[in-house]
This record gives C-alpha cells, sequence and structure tokens, in this order.
C-alpha cells in the first residue's frame, strides 16, 4: 500500500504457516488477498513476503518466479520487502534459538540472503527500493571468539558487494536490515552503532555501506530495552545507518505481581523464545532467557522490587491494555512521530504479528484474517493522524 512521503506498508506473511512455495502461494492466494478485499480492493496492494531456505529456492525456479510475477500484476499486487530472518521452520515445531541459525558466521546464510535479493530484483516495480530483514548478527550464546564477529562482518560484506552487482545491473535500489533482538548479537541501538562503526573500519573510505545495509527496527524489540524511540532512532540516524525498514510491533508490558506471574503461564509456549527484560526500582534491568525462566525466580520484595516486565511477545498492534496486560504501544507512536518529523529516513513499514498460533485465546477472538484487517484498520488510523497517509 503506498502512502505519502514514498511509504509503504504490508503484514508481514511469516503470520502464515508453510515452508513450501507452494503452500507460501497458497497462502497468499487465500488469506493475503481475503484481507486485500477488507482493506485496499480497489488500489495497488503491498506485499511483505516471507520465504524461508526452502520456499526460495522453490521461487528462483524460472516457471515459478514468472508465474509469481504474472499472478501479481494480475492482481494489482506488489513486493517491496521480504523477511529473511528466519531460515528454516518457524511454526508448528521448536523454533527459539534455532531461528537465528544459520547466522552471519557461515556461508549458508549468505547463500540465502543472496538468493532472496535475486528474487527481490526481479519482483520489484520501477522506482521501488527493496529490503530484506536478516538475524542480528547471531544470538549471544553462540558468539564465543572474535574470530567468529570478523567472519561475519566478512559474509555481510560480501553480501553488500552482491546488492552493489544487482544494483548496478537493474538500477535498483537495495538493501539489508539487521534486526536487534533481545540477547541476540544486536540487540540495542548502542551495539547496533558500534557494529557498523567496526564494519566500516573494516574497509575504510567504503561508501557501499551506507546504501546497502542498514538496521531493520522493530518496535517491539528496542521496546523491550526500555528505549526511548526518538533517542534510539536519533542515534541511529546521527551515525549516518540506513533505516532499511520499521516492524510495527508491539510487545507484552506488565507489572509481575504474583497475579500477573500466574496469568503469564497462558503465554508461554514450545516454539518461540519469550525474553523478558526486567526494571527494577532504580533503573537496573535484568534479563531472562525466556519466560520460563522469569517465572521460575521468587517473587523480589522491596527495595529491589521489579516495576515492570517487558516480554518479547508480540501482540495485536489494536490489543487495547485489558486487566492485567499491557503493551509497548507508546514505542510505536514514538516511532511514526519520529517518521513524521524525519520524512524520507526510511520508506518500508510492516506490521508484524506472527504469534497468531500461540496467543492466548482472549486475544485472538476473531479469525486471522479478521486480526490482520483490524491491524490494519488501527495502522491505518494512525498513519493518518501523523499525516503519513494520502
Amino acid at each position: 500500500m503506498k502512502l505519502q512521503h514514498g511509504l509503504h506498508l504490508a503484514y508481514c506473511t511469516n503470520i502464515h504457516r508453510g515452508e513450501s512455495w507452494e503452500k507460501t502461494f497458497q497462502n497468499l492466494k487465500t488469506h493475503t488477498m481475503a484481507v486485500r478485499r477488507k482493506v485496499a480492493p480497489d488500489q495497488p496492494y503491498a506485499i511483505g513476503l516471507r520465504l524461508g531456505e526452502e520456499a526460495a529456492r522453490d521461487l528462483s525456479q524460472p516457471a515459478n518466479l514468472n508465474g509469481f510475477k504474472a499472478w501479481l500484476e494480475q492482481n494489482d499486487c506488489y513486493v517491496f520487502t521480504i523477511n529473511g530472518f528466519p531460515y528454516g521452520k518457524f511454526h508448528g515445531t521448536r523454533v527459539k534459538e534455532d531461528v537465528y541459525r544459520p547466522d552471519w558466521t557461515t556461508p549458508e546464510r549468505l547463500a540465502y540472503t543472496n538468493l532472496l535479493f535475486d528474487i527481490l530484483v526481479e519482483l520489484l516495480p520501477e522506482g521501488v527500493e527493496g529490503s530484506v530483514s536478516t538475524v542480528p548478527v547471531s544470538y549471544k550464546e553462540f558468539i564465543t571468539s572474535d574470530r567468529q564477529v570478523k567472519e561475519a562482518r566478512k559474509n555481510i560484506w560480501k553480501c553488500i558487494e552482491h546488492l552493489e552487482h544487482l544494483t548496478a545491473r537493474t538500477g535498483k535500489k537495495l538493501h539489508l536490515g539487521l534486526e536487534p533482538e533481545p540477547m541476540c548479537y544486536l540487540e540495542t541501538s548502542t551495539e547496533a552503532t558500534k557494529f557498523f562503526e567496526q564494519m566500516r573500519h573494516d574497509r575504510k573510505g567504503d561508501l557501499r555501506i551506507d546504501e546497502h545495509l542498514g538496521i531493520n527496527y522493530d518496535c517491539c524489540h528496542l521496546a523491550i530495552q526500555y528505549e526511548n524511540p526518538s533517542e534510539a532512532l536519533g542515534r541511529l540516524v546521527s551515525h549516518k545507518i540506513k533505516i532499511s525498514k520499521i516492524h510495527l510491533s508491539s510487545a507484552l508490558k506488565v507489572n509481575p505481581t504474583m497475579e500477573v506471574r500466574k496469568a503469564l503461564q497462558s503465554f508461554t509456549d514450545e516454539v518461540y523464545f519469550h525474553q523478558v527484560i526486567e526494571r527494577r526500582v532504580g533503573g537496573e534491568l535484568v534479563r531472562y532467557r525466556d519466560l520460563p525462566d522469569a517465572l521460575a525466580t521468587e517473587p523480589i520484595h522491596a527495595p529491589h522490587l521489579p516495576e515492570e516486565w517487558r516480554i518479547h511477545f508480540h501482540i495485536p498492534l489494536h490489543h487495547l491494555p485489558v486487566g492485567l496486560y499491557d503493551s509497548t504501544v507508546d514505542h510505536l507512536i514514538g516511532t511514526l512521530d519520529f517518521l513524521k518529523s524525519h520524512p524520507g529516513i526510511c520508506s518500508h513499514l510492516e506490521m508484524e504479528t506472527y504469534t497468531w498460533e500461540v496467543m492466548p485465546d482472549s486475544m485472538k477472538q476473531r479469525n486471522v484474517v479478521d486480526q490482520l484487517v483490524d491491524e490494519y484498520h488501527w495502522t491505518l488510523e494512525q498513519l493518518s493522524r501523523h499525516g503519513l497517509m494520502d
């Protein structure tokens, strides 16, 4: 969906189960088109595509790719971004730390990401930039030596070179977005700026990094870090780091009383990590690898009683505070405030509430299509309030 200031909005299709291209395409024909009919039936419709490695290999076959291009044209749809974070299965099985594998220390991650860009450059309409979001280098627990980090930087530079060649051949602008996430090698805006400094030090004066590498700013992830969006985005922009894409997402926020701890059992699952960052009185931050780890701790009493838990559980954008639960939607609104006051810093917006299958029943009282339609309506209203709509 095309908005003002050259913005494009889509929802990320990683909400739908499916690893093969056949299943992915079927999801587009059913769920995505059903959403489109309710949200934007009479205008070009943007798709935020999720392709795992299996689906990417399938789609890269000329017959499949040409068939998809024809389908997009027939249905007045277009693809401007691909979620290249999950390499393998993303639903219905244990994902947790495996979502970060293979990471940027490996040739497999490089080959997969390059393939995604090879596909994207064929799908992009003229005059529209293309982005792929990816893992934030690695998961912190995986990194045990400086050699691994150096290898990761080398592989990312190789990807930048690949993007330069694609841009030179096609004239289309392409950029990779590293997506900071709790407990990962990059989880804060400060860690991101330090990493970019290292990347630039590796190849002093090489300006291709400014064009082809950036940050995929996930509002949920940065809110969990208790970052202020104006400060975090301002820090990235002041360091001349491209904002490749913004994930419009919201995290679960609670006051961890005994009653809340009991209720949070309904948010635990064996599929995804739900990292928790606890803020105590005085501002100290304590990190827990997963929600069950936080729930297993003994409640803390004054004077160190936690003020708040922020939990890596993407909840619907339109979900208002209900009972025991709150959200970090204020971070998302602050991000839109920054976008309004800094037009042109990012053209790609993607709603990303992928946790549909594992949400408590109280948060999914409708089918997935209606859930996505409600997210669109909420998002479009917020964009209109910020003067970012047509």
